[in-house]
């Protein structure tokens, strides 16, 4: 039975993402495996730090069951319009915050039968579960690096019932993401301690997930500065250290965001490679930040070039597998209606399209792999292999012998950037 939130809202139509188009031998929803962020668009109410509510939907305010089911009536909805195969949620989007983990528990089990029961009907999926362990008040000095081992054990069992959750409804992945995992001040934080205690935690989820079969992807999220001044979980590389430190790099791989790729320095295609590089890229958040703001904005992507360079280092990698394309992006406080929700995610699916395509056809093309393999060119001799097993003695005597003296070679990055610029 209809909602009536959609009435006379107009479908999305699309002029580039075509779900069974053929990309590369495979068809274009399973390269990019768009998702619908819960969060951002049924949760989120139009707040903003200097602003309250602009929204005024029809489950608002989000407090009781009633609601969450009509919150969920809704979001199917717009699944089926759109036509995505998945969707993502938090504990705290689904249910209302009851203040005793008892109360929460029971109404994330109704809500995710609920919701079960909608996905019978439906064919989109669940991508990834997470709980939100970063806006109530208890979370305000961390989840699992709290100094109070009271709110590490709520932690720890509200994540048990996300991930049993995530289980039941047939989640490809589960999330955590440390909001709060992070420092404000040296004065009053044993740093070693805290990492040692989410290394820990982690180490804890993965248990449980061999223990109840779980076949998902367990994945952390990089989140510079969000909000915590230091965040331990800051970027792409921080995270595999971390991971390496806990012997769990076998285990986990990186949920990445382009938005926290610019919060902390870098670009999209950077965080993506540098994951790839490691066997650690599991799934993306896709979005965009506000360049002139210079905060996590989380606004619907419109920049061609930057996720098509961002498509092309995922399919260098093999593709999302088990992740998927997550639209972690939210509406502007200032667009009210259901037809902008409808129509930021087709935009985001259009531009994703048309990053994909391009990304294809450079990978094709192989301009890039051909000006990488002449540049390293000289590395595939077997007297340069030598040199990876031998000493510093002797390669010294090796450059007087030889009276070895390189000379430079131009790196041709403007020949390179306007070889790309043909594609997007």
């Amino acid at each position: 039975m209809a909602t009536g939130f959609f009435d006379g809202v107009e479908p999305p139509k699309f002029h580039h993402y075509n779900p069974d188009e053929i990309v590369m031998g495979k068809r274009m929803e399973d390269h990019l495996r768009f998702a619908v962020a819960y969060w951002h668009s049924f949760a989120w109410e139009g707040q903003d730090p200097f602003g309250g509510q602009t929204f005024q939907r029809p489950w608002h305010p989000q407090d009781d069951m009633g609601r969450a089911k009509l919150k969920a009536d809704v979001a199917f909805e717009m699944f089926d319009l759109l036509g995505v195969p998945f969707f993502c949620w938090h504990d705290a989007d689904i249910r209302p915050e009851q203040g005793s983990f008892a109360e929460n528990l029971r109404t994330l089990n109704e809500i995710t039968d609920y919701i079960g029961e909608k996905m019978e009907g439906s064919k989109t999926r669940l991508l990834w579960g997470t709980a939100n362990m970063f806006s109530d008040r208890r979370w305000m000095s961390g989840a699992s690096t709290n100094p109070d081992p009271d709110v590490f054990a709520f932690a720890a069992a509200t994540v048990k019932s996300c991930l049993d959750a995530t289980h039941k409804l047939g989640g490809q992945n589960y999330v955590l993401w440390g909001g709060r995992e992070g420092y404000e001040t040296l004065l009053n934080t044993d740093m070693g301690q805290e990492l040692d205690h989410m290394g820990r935690f982690l180490s804890m989820v993965v248990d449980y997930k061999h223990k109840i079969g779980f076949e998902g992807q367990i994945l952390v999220e990089p989140k510079p500065q969000e909000p915590s001044k230091h965040q331990y979980d800051y970027d792409a590389a921080t995270c595999i250290g971390f991971l390496r430190k806990y012997g769990l790099e076998n285990e986990v791989k990186l949920n990445l965001e382009q938005g926290h790729a610019i919060l902390a320095g870098h670009s999209f295609e950077h965080e993506i490679a540098v994951a790839a590089s490691e066997g650690m890229l599991g799934s993306i958040d896709m979005n965009r930040n506000d360049y002139q703001s210079g905060w996590d904005t989380d606004q619907f992507p419109n920049n061609v070039p930057e996720v098509a360079l961002a498509y092309y280092h995922v399919l260098n990698a093999g593709g999302l597998g088990k992740g998927g394309t997550n639209f972690d992006a939210k509406l502007r406080r200032q667009s009210l209606d259901a037809q902008d929700l409808i129509d930021g995610h087709a935009g985001g699916m259009e531009i994703c399209a048309r990053g994909l395509k391009a990304a294809a056809a450079m990978i094709e093309d192989g301009g890039l792999n051909a000006a990488l393999a002449d540049r390293y060119a000289g590395w595939k001799s077997p007297d340069a292999q030598a040199m990876l097993t031998s000493d510093l003695e002797t390669l010294a005597q090796h450059v007087l012998s030889e009276n070895i003296a390189p000379f430079p070679r131009s790196g041709r990055q403007e020949a390179l950037e306007n070889w790309v610029n043909r594609f997007v």
